[in-house]
C-alpha cells in the first residue's frame, strides 16, 4: 500500500472550473506488492502511464488542480468501477450475468494482468484483501475527485475534467497497418456522451494548432472516469486525453526520451488554452 494514495497539486488561486487528473501514472510500488507478484520490478510497470503526471505538472500555474495517483495501476485501477471485481482473481466474487470485457480480460479494478496479458499473481487473493485496496486507494481518490468537480461547478458554473493518459505506441501502430491514419493524440468523450461537442471541438483545435495528429474515440473512447463523471446536461464534462508514449518516452526502458521536455512545454501551452474553457464569461462593465 502506498503511503498516500494520491497527490493533489492546487493552484494558489483557482481561476477555472477545469480539473486535470492522472489516474494511471502512479509509481509507488510497495515492497509487499512486489513480493506478492510473479513479475519483476520492471515488467510490472508495463501498464503504467509513466510520467503523465509530470507532463501535466504545470496545471496549477493555469489556475487548475492536478490530481495524480500514487498507487500504481497494477495495484488498483482507478479508471474502473469499484464493482468491477474479477472472479478469476478474487475468491468469493460470484460470476455476474452479462459480459464485462474489461474484467474478463483481467483488467478489472484489481487487475489480474499487465500489458500483454502477463499475469501479476500466482493464484487468487481474498475478497477482504481486494476490498482493503479499494478502501485504501480507490475510495480516497474518487472522493477527492468528486469534491474537486463539485467545487468547480459551485465556483464556476461548470466542471471540465481532463482525464490524462498515455497509450502504447503499438496500439496506434496497428491502426496504420490496417490502412487507417495514426493519431498522436486520441480524445475520448464516449462518442458524445461525456462532454459537450463544443468543448471537445476546442480541445481538438488546441492540439491540432500545436501540430499534433488527433483522433476521437478510436481506439480509446473513455472508461469509468468518462462514463461516471461525464454529465454534460448538468454542466459536468469529461474528456479523456491519450498521448502516444513514443512521443515522450522509451517504452522498453520506461524512461523519458529526448523529446520529453519539448512535449512538456507544448502541453503547458495547450493547458493554458484548456483552462480558459473553464473560466466564466465576465460581464461587460457598465459605461
Amino acid at each position: 500500500m502506498p503511503n498516500t494514495p494520491f497527490s493533489l497539486k492546487m493552484p494558489r488561486i483557482r481561476t477555472t472550473g477545469v480539473v486535470f487528473a492522472s489516474p494511471h501514472s502512479g509509481r509507488d510500488y510497495s515492497r509487499a506488492f512486489l513480493k506478492a507478484s510473479v513479475l519483476d520490478d520492471h515488467t510490472i510497470r508495463s501498464s503504467e502511464d509513466a510520467f503523465v503526471d509530470q507532463l501535466f505538472a504545470a496545471a496549477p500555474e493555469h489556475g487548475a488542480p492536478l490530481l495524480s495517483a500514487n498507487a500504481p495501476r497494477a495495484y488498483v485501477d482507478l479508471n474502473r468501477g469499484a464493482e468491477e471485481l474479477d472472479p478469476a482473481l478474487i475468491r468469493g466474487v460470484p460470476k455476474r450475468p452479462g459480459h464485462n470485457p474489461r474484467v474478463a480480460s483481467g483488467l478489472g479494478v484489481i487487475p489480474r494482468v499487465v500489458a500483454g496479458g502477463r499475469a501479476i499473481y500466482r493464484g487468487k487473493m481474498t475478497l477482504g484483501d481486494a476490498q482493503a485496496r479499494l478502501t485504501e486507494v480507490w475510495h480516497p481518490y474518487h472522493d477527492r475527485l468528486t469534491r474537486l468537480l463539485e467545487e468547480s461547478r459551485r465556483l464556476f458554473g461548470q466542471a471540465i475534467l481532463f482525464d490524462c493518459h498515455s497509450m502504447p505506441h503499438e496500439a496506434i501502430e496497428s491502426l496504420s497497418r490496417r490502412g487507417k491514419s495514426r493519431p498522436e493524440i486520441v480524445l475520448g468523450d464516449r462518442f458524445g456522451a461525456s462532454a459537450a461537442s463544443g468543448i471537445v471541438d476546442r480541445v481538438e483545435a488546441a492540439f491540432v494548432a500545436a501540430g499534433f495528429a488527433v483522433a476521437r474515440n478510436a481506439p480509446f473512447a473513455g472508461a469509468y472516469m468518462a462514463q461516471h463523471y461525464g454529465r454534460p446536461a448538468r454542466g459536468q464534462h469529461v474528456v479523456q486525453i491519450e498521448i502516444d508514449r513514443a512521443l515522450y518516452m522509451n517504452e522498453g526502458f520506461i524512461r523519458p526520451n529526448g523529446n520529453f521536455n519539448n512535449l512538456q512545454r507544448q502541453l503547458t501551452t495547450i493547458m493554458a488554452e484548456l483552462a480558459e474553457m473553464g473560466r466564466p464569461e465576465l460581464p461587460l462593465a457598465a459605461e
